[in-house]
């Protein structure tokens, strides 16, 4: 039973070079794109981070698939400190003793330590899945640590920070390369999709150019800069910042909520998405938080004194309202005109 089928992950390359992008050990890396997982059975016991603290839906939320097919077990974030808290995680696994972890986050703005995670991982038994599609472009400059080194099996899209194509792959130790083969095709896919392949491969080689190391540098500046001009806004975010690519606005006890924000912002062209926060308290369609990200206006060239421009836009529809939309989307129009997406 596969765990997760990844689409268009039939990467035919005649060479190890996405293995270069991400570094580690393993060896014929094009076999491993074309997986599944295939190491658990329906039922098992699997721990994965709760979707109000930065999990995924396909972590274990019982609303998707992974949680309907699989007993999981959530761990989250610190109350006081809003990080991971790997010795609460670690209490939950002895108790729950799972089959597997899965580590990784959809809205989790700070490092993460796959070495605490293998730790835990070795002391219960468990296997070791890390979902990277948030950060591995951040991975792949060297510039968050990678879990090649720690894990059994790392997923990820190759969209998002890595700047590819929309699809993902699969990456796994040798041992499980024919089961997840196996469950791939035949067990949950057709044929591939040549043009997304001919893309991957593109980005890889992208990936590979000093100027991507480049790129996701200023990702980092950008949003570093973003968490100075919130924070001298008196504007609130989860765990206090940021050490990766995003940044979470919390709202929580005041009359804001993440779908209006996210509402309000697109009238001003201004592209966010709501997210639920740790300790939520409100619905995760209506949610007390929005999630901020620098990858796209790094890529049209925008840099750190642009991100205070940017925050000034946001906190004065946060504090205005609609009323504050109209003018924004204006200022916002025509700054983006020295910032076109294609030239000529």
């Amino acid at each position: 039973m596969a765990l997760y089928a990844i689409g268009d992950t039939h990467l035919s390359l005649s060479s190890d070079k996405p293995m270069d992008v991400f570094g580690g050990g393993w060896t014929g890396y094009v076999e491993k794109l074309r997986e599944g997982l295939s190491v658990l059975e329906p039922g098992d016991t699997v721990m994965g981070m709760n979707l109000s603290h930065g999990g995924h839906l396909t972590h274990g939320s019982p609303v998707n698939m992974s949680g309907k097919y699989f007993k999981f077990v959530p761990y989250g974030v610190d109350p006081e400190t809003e990080t991971i808290n790997y010795e609460e995680m670690r209490r939950i696994a002895l108790e729950c003793k799972p089959k597997m972890i899965v580590s990784g986050a959809s809205a989790y703005p700070r490092i993460i330590d796959f070495s605490a995670i293998r730790a835990i991982c070795d002391e219960v038994g468990a296997l070791m899945m890390v979902d990277i599609a948030h950060i591995a472009g951040l991975v792949a400059a060297g510039l968050h640590p990678s879990p090649v080194p720690y894990a059994d099996f790392v997923t990820t899209t190759t969209h998002k920070t890595l700047r590819g194509p929309r699809g993902g792959m699969i990456l796994c130790k040798e041992q499980y390369t024919k089961a997840i083969d196996k469950a791939i095709f035949p067990g949950t896919q057709g044929g591939p999709l040549e043009h997304i392949i001919a893309a991957k491969a593109v980005s890889f080689q992208e990936a590979l150019q000093p100027s991507f190391r480049d790129y996701q540098e200023q990702i980092l500046k950008n949003a570093k800069s973003m968490e100075k001009a919130f924070r001298e806004a008196g504007i609130k975010m989860v765990s206090g910042g940021t050490d990766n690519h995003l940044l979470l606005l919390d709202f929580t006890g005041t009359e804001t909520t993440g779908k209006e924000l996210e509402r309000l912002l697109g009238l001003a062209n201004i592209t966010v998405n709501k997210n639920t926060v740790p300790n939520e308290t409100r619905s995760p369609f209506i949610t007390s938080g929005i999630r901020v990200g620098t990858p796209a206006v790094t890529t049209r060239g925008l840099r750190e004194d642009d991100m205070k421009r940017i925050v000034d836009w946001m906190t004065r529809i946060i504090r205005e309202g609609e009323p504050a939309c109209a003018p924004v989307k204006a200022e916002v129009e025509s700054f983006m005109k020295h910032f076109p997406l294609y030239e000529g």
